[in-house]
């Protein structure tokens, strides 16, 4: 018997199961970003380096109120100083951002937590402009990938969870990459994305990243697909002249409402750093942005008799060679300055992975597996150790570094720990084998492995990192009435830190204060500064930094 099928079915199977498809990649990215985004946030302290100077800052713009008297022409909000760095350190627009979110939470959360939460915004627009960038570059589905790879970086997880004005400054750099990917396509937009990016990122951190989109920029402007799209360069040129107006009106106030800040800060920007740290960066790429670096070198080997006239490698080459050159140059010695130079890796990589060989894809696939569930193993143990006391040696050394006896055992974020290691390894026994899946695994494997940390040891790391509870306790061993605290050997963070737990500034001059706090050197203790001097309140920060203070009262 025959039988007739008025319909394709094998083509309406197919399609459904296309859309079915690409609905679960885009859920699954939606997902891992929002995990990847969210966990750490909120739930502890400012941390020093980064965290206490913004705090410190953050504290101030509260304490000087954006609408009273003088909070402007006397630069508190227009260039914003932390108590512990009396010199400007970047534009403002950060820490203006941070303290909206402050003054908006101030009812559910503690200001360190709400202007946390403007950094998870500033990540989102972020990875919203790196996914469209890696799509306008490659194809659809490409956007995906490159978000994949984004948030996989080593380097990347700790400072998008920090406060700290350069996460804003890579959104604004993140958006004027977007917009010179989009430029032959949709000139107007990218218009409007270059100007919008080029002012974010100048009125959060300042020249060095502005000159960053201005010399990619410029040399843009000089490739010949570009030389031959009349609109194209229109709107580059139109799009640097539209965020002129906007830094240079920030640039006239500071100098207007705040001129010693100015004068002390501008030098800072166009001052060379010699020797350069272009070796240091260069050996910090190299695990700071795995695994975007070797995916990308492998892009340019593949694709080699492209690349030099290719818009799309032409783009990425420019942009993270002067990049490069321009941080070497101008600044310091940390790993947080290397932010910028995951744009453009990431962006190669994006369009390279599919291109890997098996073997390779393999070898990165299970790079990924071990790393990851290695880092898992480790953050059950030590949990364990601390919840039991066994493994003895495990347990003493965590014990020794965090300051704390045992934790408690908290059923929420323990729930949320077992919930994402299982997720993680029933990825790993469901997973199939491929070039897309190797970036999808190292990204599912960088988002649990940091949330089953900060589930579990949230607690240690709080302990031996706060100094919410000495700074406490030193406020409420202040005298009633006194003029002033000078310092000895008080570091800037701690000063900052000071500022933001206790409201306490520290004067320079010690010559008419009645108050003294002195920071002893680990293992060492400093003498006295004199007769007239008594002890009123001692403390120590943690075992592990061994960090004590004595503060003196003047007889």
């Amino acid at each position: 018997m025959q039988f007739f099928i008025d319909h394709d079915w094998q083509e309406n199977m197919a399609t459904p199961r296309a859309k079915v498809g690409e609905r679960a990649k885009t859920h699954l990215l939606i997902l891992l970003c929002a995990i990847w985004l969210c966990v750490g946030l909120i739930g502890h302290s400012p941390w020093k380096p980064f965290e206490s100077q913004s705090a410190s800052i953050i504290q101030s713009l509260i304490d000087h109120p954006f609408l009273s008297a003088g909070s402007w022409t006397d630069g508190h909000w227009i260039a914003p100083v932390s108590a512990g760095h009396p010199a400007l350190e970047t534009p403002p627009l950060f820490y203006w951002v941070a303290t909206g979110f402050s003054q908006a939470l101030a009812t559910l959360l503690p200001v360190h937590d709400a202007a946390r939460l403007s950094v998870g915004v500033w990540m989102l627009v972020t990875l919203l402009m790196m996914g469209l960038s890696g799509r306008e570059l490659w194809n659809l589905g490409a956007g995906r990938q490159t978000n994949f790879i984004f948030i996989g970086c080593l380097g990347l997880v700790v400072s998008a969870h920090t406060i700290m004005p350069e996460v804003a400054a890579l959104s604004g750099i993140s958006m004027a990459f977007y917009a010179l990917t989009l430029v032959l396509r949709k000139p107007a937009r990218a218009m409007w994305l270059l100007a919008g990016g080029l002012l974010i990122a100048f009125l959060s951190a300042g020249l060095l990243p502005a000159t960053m989109i201005i010399a990619t920029t410029i040399g843009v402007l000089f490739l010949p697909v570009i030389c031959q799209h009349a609109a194209a360069k229109r709107a580059l040129l139109s799009g640097l002249a539209l965020a002129l107006p906007g830094i240079l009106l920030w640039c006239w106030l500071c100098q207007q409402w705040a001129p010693d800040l100015w004068a002390s800060w501008w030098p800072t920007q166009v001052n060379i750093q010699l020797p350069s740290k272009h070796v240091y960066f260069m050996r910090t790429l190299a695990w700071y942005a795995w695994p975007a670096l070797p995916l990308a070198m492998w892009g340019i080997w593949r694709f080699r008799h492209a690349v030099l006239h290719t818009y799309r490698f032409q783009l990425c080459l420019i942009f993270f060679i002067l990049a490069f050159i321009l941080i070497g140059f101008f600044s310091d010695r940390s790993e947080v300055n290397a932010l910028p130079l995951l744009i453009p890796l990431t962006a190669l990589a994006a369009g390279s992975i599919e291109t890997l060989k098996r073997g390779a894809a393999g070898a990165l696939n299970w790079f990924g597996l071990i790393l990851f569930g290695l880092l898992i193993a480790i953050a059950w143990l030590g949990w364990w150790a601390m919840l039991t006391g066994n493994p003895v040696k495990l347990y003493q050394r965590l014990a020794y570094l965090s300051g704390l006896q045992t934790i408690q055992l908290s059923v929420l974020y323990g729930t949320i720990a077992v919930a994402v290691t299982l997720i993680w390894l029933s990825g790993v026994i469901r997973s199939k084998h491929s070039n897309r899946s190797s970036a999808t695994n190292w990204a599912i494997g960088m988002t649990c492995a940091w949330t089953v940390f900060m589930s579990l040891w949230l607690p240690m790391i709080e302990a031996a990192r706060t100094y919410q509870p000495i700074f406490a306790d030193l406020r409420q061993h202040l005298p009633s009435d006194y003029r002033c605290i000078s310092s000895h050997n008080i570091g800037s963070s701690q000063a900052d830190l000071l500022h933001y737990h206790a409201g306490i500034r520290l004067t320079a001059e010690s010559g008419h204060c009645d108050l003294l706090l002195i920071e002893d050197q680990p293992g060492k203790r400093h003498a006295s500064p004199g007769a007239e001097w008594s002890l009123i309140w001692e403390g120590e920060q943690s075992r592990q930094s061994r960090e004590s203070y004595r503060l003196l009262q003047r007889r």
